[in-house]
């Protein structure tokens, strides 16, 4: 029993001999009136308790930036007598609403698929279809269109080779967050890697709020959803009239 001991006091630090210390520009985005996207400082160095063997493998670091998840639903359009129509459809269970993958080389190459599966990296990890009817054919192509549709409107992103190393101990890069984000918690973790298995991670959150203007119209409208109708129909009725008067005025 003590010479088991002993073996596992020996293996900690070598188990431990590296550890990702990583931070951000900054923890909190508003989102105002005039909000039109923002940018993340992503930094952070490896802590050492021992050296690095001589024939290591070399040091890889990935980010990832995951927005809050949401249920999606997809439609499938058709020609049907020379008019497009929506056809087949489904729900995805889980696609987040933002997702950006930065990395320090080519994702596939320096971090193994088993590690991407476990960790659940990747596109195809974090868009997922629990189930689907069996009327659907080719399931998988839904979620590659949120996929690409995300990516046309600058939602998930992969910056291969993004992140600056300096001497394997500091990294940085800049993540854009769009205009169109969704309010949440963004999950964000920094993975420390070495030959394509995961040393050590990382998390924080960055926390996404409205604010101002768009704080006081969100909160009425989810918590007065009366008074919310009565003032829209009021600020459309004296809109409405402005219109008019100001078009009166113009003729004359």
């Amino acid at each position: 029993m003590i010479r088991v001991l002993l073996i596992l006091c020996l293996m900690a630090p070598t188990a431990l001999a590296e550890e990702v210390v990583g931070a951000l520009s900054q923890n909190r985005v508003a989102i105002t009136a005039n909000f039109d996207g923002s940018e993340i400082f992503v930094f952070g160095a490896v802590k050492r308790v021992a050296p690095v063997p001589d024939d290591a493998q070399p040091l890889h670091v990935v980010v990832t930036i995951q927005g809050p998840d949401e249920r999606v639903t997809v439609r499938r359009k058709e020609r049907w007598f020379g008019i497009w129509v929506n056809r087949d459809s489904i729900e995805v269970d889980q696609a987040p609403s933002f997702y950006t993958i930065a990395t320090t080389g080519p994702l596939e190459e320096i971090m193994s698929a088993t590690e991407r599966l476990r960790y659940g990296i990747g596109f195809d990890r974090v868009v997922r279809l629990v189930g689907a009817p069996d009327t659907v054919s080719d399931p998988r192509a839904f979620t590659a269109a949120i996929v690409r549709i995300n990516k046309d409107n600058g939602l998930y992103n992969q910056l291969d080779g993004s992140i600056e190393l300096s001497d394997e101990t500091l990294f940085s890069t800049n993540v854009a967050l769009p205009s169109n984000l969704v309010e949440g918690d963004y999950k964000t973790a920094m993975y420390l890697l070495r030959g394509g298995d995961v040393v050590n991670v990382s998390r924080t959150v960055i926390e996404v709020r409205k604010a101002g203007l768009e704080r006081f119209i969100y909160t009425m409208a989810h918590e007065r959803p009366l008074l919310y109708g009565i003032l829209s129909i009021m600020v459309a009725l004296a809109a409405g009239w402005g219109a008019s008067e100001a078009f009166r005025l113009l003729r004359r």
